[in-house]
């Protein structure tokens, strides 16, 4: 299977929860932004996510694959129930892209490097003129 297909399953078995199925994915060392985290810190990680935004669904807006490098920009479109990155959990939607590369050592994800871009909501605009007593 090349690595654009073992991606896709990949990703598929991510947004299904099969993460009992991460170790045909992901190496037992893996290593998430220089952190070592091992493929049950990843699996925690991944888990985390899903109680922040139950309805997490990893959709692969760009994929390109480079020798053992896959690049890809994920794009979500969730609703937290917890705290995100000082996002209060509002229960409402929010949408961010993730920009993330992955080295991949025998067939499996090794190393990731991994960006999120979100934005935080600007101030909002009064619905009324503000009245001063």
């Amino acid at each position: 299977m090349g690595l654009r297909s073992q991606y896709t399953a990949y990703v598929a078995a991510l947004n299904e929860r099969r993460f009992g199925e991460l170790d045909r994915f992901v190496a037992d060392d893996v290593v998430h932004n220089a952190r070592p985290l091992g493929i049950q810190g990843y699996r925690g990680m991944l888990e985390d996510d899903v109680a922040t935004f139950p309805d997490l669904f990893f959709g692969v807006a760009h994929l390109a694959v480079d020798g053992d490098l896959v690049a890809a920009r994920l794009r979500f479109d969730v609703t937290p129930v917890e705290p995100f990155r000082g996002f209060a959990p509002t229960r409402t939607g929010a949408q961010f892209s993730e920009h993330v590369f992955y080295r991949f050592v025998e067939g499996r994800i090794a190393e990731v490097w991994s960006l999120i871009d979100h934005r935080r909501p600007g101030p909002t605009a009064p619905t009324s003129p503000s009245v001063r007593s």
